[in-house]
């Protein structure tokens, strides 16, 4: 009997140990990825499993950032005389466009205006969002290496005739189709609240802001 009583103690204490139990609440993880992944996902871990929730731009983001793409727009039609010329049915979707297009070029120095106000308006902004002021800088890019194909002309001269004034057409082809399939998804990704990432463009629009 003397035994049992020495043990009662240290049975309590064993199984007092045992229901002692240490409980740890996890802390709420949050992941944000950077604002120019299309579309910005913010994901974050909870306590009853991972819930991810969708942030989209605002519309008024959208808008500008369209209104931004129409600069690189209206100086690449200058490329599609050719291809207008031999493809009238074609040439007929761009008639809606058309007294912008004559408001725009009848304004003095109307591209230049517009390149330094979406710079410094927009890109050097910090009242505007990052989404905004990458859409402005990678459309004021593709703007810029619009001019290029101006410039190679003035420089080489490839004349009215011959095969050197084939390839400059084939050129402005080109660079028309693709300056027009880089406005369409553009547009269309602001639209659903993406980034657009333009081939040769992004990169470079991206180091600026």
């Amino acid at each position: 009997m003397a035994s049992l009583a020495l043990l009662r103690p240290c049975i309590f204490h064993h199984t007092h140990k045992k229901s002692s139990t240490l409980t740890l609440k996890p802390k709420p993880i949050s992941i944000s990825f950077s604002p120019l992944t299309p579309p910005p996902y913010k994901l974050t871990l909870k306590n009853g499993g991972p819930k991810a929730q969708i942030t989209s731009p605002a519309a008024p983001a959208r808008l500008i950032s369209i209104a931004a793409y129409t600069l690189p727009f209206f100086n690449s039609l200058q490329y599609g005389h050719s291809i207008l010329t031999q493809y009238p049915k074609f040439a007929l979707l761009f008639d809606p466009i058309i007294p912008f297009l004559s408001f725009y070029r009848s304004l003095p120095y109307a591209s230049f205006i517009a390149f330094f106000a979406l710079y410094l308006g927009i890109v050097r902004n910090p009242i505007f969002s990052q989404y905004v002021r990458f859409n402005a800088m990678q459309a004021l890019t593709l703007d810029v290496l619009l001019v290029l194909p101006l410039l190679f002309q003035r420089i080489f001269s490839p004349g009215r005739y011959g095969l050197a004034f084939r390839v400059m057409i084939w050129a402005h082809n080109a660079v028309f189709i693709f300056s027009i399939l880089c406005f369409l998804y553009s547009v269309l990704s602001c639209l659903l609240g993406r980034t657009p990432y333009l081939p040769f463009v992004a990169d470079a629009a991206a180091r600026q802001i």
